[in-house]
């Protein structure tokens, strides 16, 4: 059982979009697991395997407790049927206490598909009587991380402090050299500085150094007062 799970289309959008807070949440003594939908290849200047070695690199730098990958069909990523059962065969498996999932609004395709896979993975989680595999689970919460791809002003519903986090989750990043500093122009402002700088925006927006944002299509409630001061 995880509490909580990070659905990620492509290896390294987990790390760049809400790295700081799976860094937190294992600090606090969390069961952090991420699902790739994809191997995120084919790309540029990325091999089949270097991208497993740079994932497993990443992996190693946040100690994350599970990673799996479904192996679904990069750039062409559709929310079939089949690709529901999968992502729901894994949601009863790890019963998450939370999700975390690509928002739908998106410049890219596969992760607008990947963010409708997840609302319906998770209302089959919940059936019963039906062929899918293990007992029938309700993730109770599901919150949304914003992608890299499209240059929107998000509204979010909680922003999260990972200023102590921060160096660890660039790390993390710096794994992905395919994707992040091969063939890429190395003046400022680079592909790190804009994912610090975003960072930084979050952070200055809380009274923070660094913070990521998500978005809740639900109430978010909280128990205690400390969680909102």
């Amino acid at each position: 059982m995880l509490d909580l799970l990070v659905v990620a289309t492509h290896p390294d959008d987990a790390e760049i979009s809400v790295g700081g807070i799976i860094l937190k949440a294992i600090s606090e003594g969390l069961q952090v697991g991420i699902l790739d939908l994809t191997s995120g290849e084919p790309t540029p200047h990325g091999t089949d395997a270097g991208r497993l070695q740079e994932t497993a690199a990443a992996t190693k730098t946040l100690g994350v407790q599970w990673r799996e990958n479904l192996n679904l069909q990069n750039r062409k990523l559709e929310a079939t049927l089949s690709n529901r059962r999968a992502l729901t065969n894994v949601f009863r498996k790890t019963r998450p206490k939370m999700i975390l999932a690509p928002w739908s609004e998106d410049a890219h395709p596969d992760h607008v598909r990947a963010s409708q896979l997840c609302d319906d993975a998770r209302f089959w989680a919940k059936l019963s009587r039906t062929d899918l595999e293990g007992e029938a689970y309700w993730p109770p919460k599901m919150l949304y991380y914003f992608s890299v791809h499209l240059r929107i002003h998000p509204k979010p519903s909680v922003v999260v402090d990972i200023s102590e986090h921060l160096e660890q989750k660039m790390q993390a990043i710096a794994c992905y050299e395919s994707q992040i500093t091969t063939g890429r122009d190395q003046n400022f402002p680079t592909v790190l500085d804009d994912i610090r700088d975003r960072a930084r925006y979050w952070g200055w927006a809380i009274h923070s150094t660094y913070a990521e944002p998500l978005n809740s299509r639900e109430e978010i409630g909280v128990n205690s007062m400390s969680g909102i001061m």
